[in-house]
């Protein structure tokens, strides 16, 4: 497995964390409003960054081990 990829993977999945975290804070400040759409999403971008960051850390370390026994 290409370590670039995870890497990307890595950076997707903070960006998703991020969203997850800015949205329902501002919309908590009072700068969105809170709808369920709203509210749905930024729980579904924070589950999938989630997911998508273990799955890329994962990729790693498996490129790591696969290399060290090499």
């Amino acid at each position: 497995m290409n370590p670039r990829f995870a890497y990307q993977l890595i950076a997707a999945a903070v960006v998703m964390l991020l969203l997850g975290f800015i949205l329902p804070f501002s919309m908590m400040i009072g700068v969105l409003p809170s709808t369920f759409l709203l509210n749905f999403f930024s729980f579904a971008v924070s589950v999938a960054g989630l997911f998508t960051g273990i799955i890329a850390l994962s990729m790693l370390v498996s490129n790591y081990r696969n290399r060290r026994d090499e």
